[in-house]
């Protein structure tokens, strides 16, 4: 009914009803929808007295509550425009412009309607006959109408208009809009209402509605027809939904028993929970309502309500003018503290002379100083170039945050600690902070970093923690004096969201944002493209990239851009000439160098077992310019290196840089052939690589992957190891902490370190319970790892036996104790090899040290020792039970090398057969035994290549030959690295039987 009366304010019901209505006030009430609400269920009789339907409508409607449609009189009412509408409350008004909807529901002479909304929102309607059980004529009955205004009077006697219409047919529809409609209903103006009926007493009546005169004489006839095909569909319809109606009402009122006896067992608990809630939080509203009360709470809310509109709501907002200045020095804030950071203090020799001028420039300072000054006198713009580049990274992070003074806090903390970061790692290795540096900490090693810092770095450390916090309590009280809260500001709010200045305030700030990221990125990616713009705008601000010194290249251009500049690692060129059909000639081509080599070859590599020991920062002291001792501190590897294969390594790091000469000597690739932006190989490289060929898969390819050991006596996840070495085909890592794990480690003295002696009792054990026939075992030490306090007890190397010159006090302590370690590691491997000598297999071990530790700074501002502090020590050694035992090559092979080399230097050793990959190597170490990085020789700008005598190879002096082997030697990398991989799919790495 309330679909029914859609466009009126009210409806009215038929007089009589009405006034029965008030005059019983049975217990039910006329909802404002027309409709009526029952409140008790004993009403039945007094609405059937009255000809009530009874049909309940629950459709959007309390569960409690019933509403019965009945037969109704439309009533002329005012609609919401005030417009004048027909209702049909007087029989008699029937004006021209009612709509069909209207006159259906003029039922007298007819029975009545039941007026049933569906829930497709339409208004469906059912057919009763009349209490004497007759079905409505076709008579038409004349009254007279009164035509009704809008005040209720009577105007006028309209035409007289029919009283009574046909009922329209079951089944017809009748839409809000006035529209009826005809498609599902039958020509039976009537139906049996009642459970009690018999199905067979079904009639049929003969149809007078306008629809149905239109259909056709046969339909109709069968219809009619109470044999014919559609009274018998429709009979039989009938019964399946009776029986369907039946089965729904058996469900429903099972199901409605049930719920009603699981709502009656858990109304107690239910009961008992609701009204303990009740207690609960009514006693928290009187304790609240009691505390609030008392005087001083009172005070306390007053003088709050007094500091928010005083004080609080009348803060004022900060300029932008004040925002410009904070954003300024801030920023050159910065540039200073990262370019501090990469400088130290000069030393000078003892009784050097240096007049005060010179120290003061030569100072941290100074050198400052002149970073900056160069922009008026060298018109030299590095310094204006770090400004430009972190203002838009501060002014970044502020447009993205939107909020001044938070973002300030968030880039001066970033930056304080990555100057921090950057002033330990330049003492402790000459090597500023890059971004290999941050795939280091997030595989998991800040903690063991921390191991590495020294007293006066820990010293630092504090200070830079208390400035933070300083700057982040000043900045957070700032936030809240400052009333602009965002600097682009804008509301969510409904009631001003809508706004063009809300909405264009909004757009502009996200858009900033945006586009400043993008102005990053872009730059940053861009920035080691040559030709792009970002390379262009830094070259035009003096920007000169110096990637073969890292070092060099933060202290003459600023270590902002040195970091960004190698963010997006390029691994190497294309060489000339590379495609499929050059690799596989490249592949036959040492096919038959290999076979060359092999035909005097007796041995197989996998004959032995194979030990790659690198000992860390393992070196003879002695070399280095001004250092020298009293005793020798590593006289029995200078003995085993006299008696078999051995000379100088030539190492690209100085004081780190552990992985890269460990990952040539695996892979047989050198670091000099790829990108200077690639700086670490098992950190930018290697996991990304599908596939990854090293010396180790050999022996696995022979014995299977159980013959590849790994050892590292510190944790498994530095420099990624843990997941390289899977990838390189090792089936176990023994390492500090997970499985499986080193056992028996101990420390010597008050050393950090595990002992390099503990270390190879490891080895040692592995290999007597190894059940292949041979293995590759790859092993890294960590006794002599940075730093170096006085960790030993009885040090000869002190004092009276330190016999070193021109060297500084805190180099002298350092040297020290590093020239103990050195000493540990000399004995410590004697015993190991004697120990070897004593098993029944052939076993050869590679022992080298991977660079020289970073503690001799006066030797190192000497550009002429830069190769000499780049070359550590290195030997080829056979047990008894080999057949190469004492056997020595010639220095033309062996005195110089780098680590790329070491497994031909091996098979050679050994007299085994090579692969066509070995056979490339051990031509190429014959043309030119070391090749290393540009930084090798300090400030050099190409890679660095040692002649047999360790002399160095200017690359406008290489022979054609040379040349030659090295662009093989580029093709064969970018393949392996960067490339199609097209030798993986020849025998290039196979090794002959």
């Amino acid at each position: 009914m309330a679909e029914a009366m859609r466009g009126s304010r009210q409806s009215c019901w038929g007089p009589r009803f009405l006034e029965d209505f008030r005059a019983a006030s049975p217990p039910l009430s006329i909802r404002n929808d027309s409709s009526i609400s029952v409140k008790s269920a004993g009403t039945t009789q007094w609405l059937r007295s009255h000809s009530v339907t009874i049909q309940p409508l629950t459709r959007c409607l309390p569960r409690d509550s019933l509403v019965y449609a009945m037969p109704v009189r439309l009533c002329l009412v005012q609609d919401e425009q005030g417009q004048r509408q027909y209702t049909g409350d007087t029989p008699n008004d029937t004006p021209d412009n009612a709509s069909l909807f209207a006159q259906l529901l003029d039922t007298d002479g007819i029975g009545y309607d039941t007026v049933i909304p569906g829930d497709d929102g339409l208004i469906h309607t059912h057919h009763t006959p009349a209490q004497q059980g007759t079905s409505p004529t076709n008579s038409e009955t004349e009254t007279e109408q009164d035509t009704v205004d809008t005040n209720g009077k009577t105007s006028e006697t309209a035409p007289k208009q029919p009283a009574t219409k046909t009922a329209p047919p079951i089944g017809a529809v009748f839409r809000p809009d006035g529209s009826v409609d005809f498609t599902n209903s039958s020509a039976d103006s009537s139906e049996t209402t009642g459970d009690s009926e018999d199905d067979s007493e079904e009639k049929d009546e003969p149809s007078t509605s306008a629809d149905s005169s239109q259909r056709s004489n046969e339909t109709a006839e069968d219809i009619k027809t109470p044999g014919g095909s559609g009274f018998q569909a429709r009979h039989a319809f009938a019964r399946v939904a009776a029986l369907l109606g039946k089965a729904w009402n058996t469900v429903r009122s099972t199901v409605s028993t049930a719920w009603a006896a699981v709502v009656s067992f858990f109304a107690p608990v239910f009961g008992a929970i609701t009204h303990g809630w009740r207690t609960f939080v009514s006693t928290i509203v009187r304790g609240w309502h009691a505390f609030t009360s008392l005087k001083a709470v009172q005070v306390v809310f007053s003088a709050c309500k007094f500091f928010k509109t005083r004080i609080w709501d009348k803060r004022m907002r900060f300029s932008f003018a004040f925002y410009t200045i904070v954003f300024i020095v801030v920023t050159a804030a910065s540039v200073i503290g990262l370019q501090w950071s990469v400088y130290t203090e000069p030393t000078y020799a003892k009784g050097q002379v240096v007049d005060d001028q010179t120290k003061a420039l030569n100072s941290v300072a100074g050198q400052l100083t002149s970073f900056v000054s160069q922009i008026w006198l060298h018109q030299s713009y590095q310094a204006w170039l770090n400004f430009i580049v972190l203002g838009v990274l501060y002014l970044t992070i502020i447009l993205v945050i939107n909020r001044f003074w938070v973002a300030t806090a968030v880039f001066g903390t970033l930056m304080t600690v990555f100057a921090i970061a950057d002033k330990i790692k330049v003492e402790l290795r000459n090597e500023p902070i890059i971004p290999a540096d941050l795939q280091f900490i997030t595989g998991g090693n800040g903690d063991s970093i921390m191991s590495f810092t020294t007293k006066k770095d820990m010293i630092l450390i504090n200070s830079a923690v208390t400035g933070v916090i300083w700057l982040i309590v000043v900045c957070v009280v700032l936030q809240f004096l400052d009333r602009r809260r965002g600097l682009i500001p804008y509301t969510w709010k409904r009631s001003e969201f809508v706004s063009v200045k809300n909405i264009t305030a909004m757009v502009c700030r996200w858009a900033t944002a945006i586009l400043s990221v993008v102005l990053c990125v872009s730059f940053t990616w861009g920035l080691p493209v040559a030709g792009s713009w970002a390379k262009n705008f830094a070259t035009g601000l003096s920007d000169s990239a110096q990637l073969w010194n890292a070092m060099t290249d933060a202290q003459t251009n600023g270590p902002t851009m040195n970091f960004l500049r190698l963010v997006h690692a390029k691994i190497m060129d294309k060489p000339s000439r590379y495609s499929k059909q050059s690799m596989e000639a490249l592949a036959k081509k040492y096919a038959g160098e290999a076979e060359t080599i092999n035909r005097t070859r007796t041995a197989n590599l996998t004959d032995s077992t194979v030990i790659l020991v690198l000992s860390e920062s393992f070196s003879d002291p002695t070399r280095v310019p001004g250092v020298s001792f009293t005793e020798d501190p590593m006289p029995q590897i200078r003995a085993i290196k006299s008696v078999t294969t051995s000379g100088l390594m030539l190492s690209p790091g100085y004081g780190g840089n552990t992985a890269n000469i460990e990952y040539q000597a695996l892979t047989g690739l050198n670091m000099a052939n790829y990108n200077s932006s690639l700086a670490i190989a098992y950190q930018q490289l290697v996991p990304q690589q599908k596939w990854a060929p090293t010396f180790n898969q050999i022996w696995n390819a022979k014995y299977g992957a159980g013959s590849s050991l790994a050892f590292h006596a510190y944790y498994r996840n530095m420099y990624l190891r843990d997941a390289n070495y899977k990838k390189f085909g090792f089936s176990k890592f023994y390492a500090l902490d997970g499985e499986p794990t080193l056992k028996n480690l101990e420390p010597i003295d008050s050393s950090s370190y595990a002992s390099d002696s503990s270390f190879y009792g490891n080895i040692l054990s592995a290999l007597t319970t190894a059940s292949t026939g041979g293995n590759f075992i790859q092993a890294v030490t960590m006794q002599n790892h940075t730093p170096y306090y006085d960790w030993y007890q009885n040090n000869q190397f002190k004092d009276a036996g330190d016999a070193s010159t021109d060297i500084t006090e805190d180099e002298r302590a350092s040297i020290e104790t590093y020239a103990k370690g050195v000493n540990y590691t000399d004995q410590a491997t004697a015993d190991f090899l004697a120990q070897l000598n004593e098993l029944e297999k052939p076993v050869t071990v590679i022992f080298y040290g991977d660079h020289l530790p970073g503690i001799y700074s006066t030797a190192s501002e000497d550009e002429n020792n830069q190769i000499t502090l780049h070359e550590t020590d290195y030997f080829i050694w056979s047990n008894a039970a080999s057949a190469s035992a004492n056997t020595k090559l010639d220095d033309t092979t062996s005195a110089y090398t780098s680590s790329n080399y070491f497994m031909a230097q091996a098979a050679e050793h050994l007299n085994a057969k090579v692969s066509p990959y070995l056979a490339f190597l051990t031509e190429m170490h014959a043309a030119i035994p070391a090749i290393s990085v540009p930084a090798s020789a300090g400030d050099a700008s190409e890679p660095v290549y040692l002649d047999a005598e360790g002399n160095r190879i200017l690359t406008k002096d290489l022979t054609a030959g040379q040349k030659a082997l090295l662009h093989d030697y580029q093709l064969i990398q970018y393949d392996l690295t960067a490339g199609k991989q097209y030798l993986k799919n020849t025998d290039f790495m196979t090794v002959a039987k």
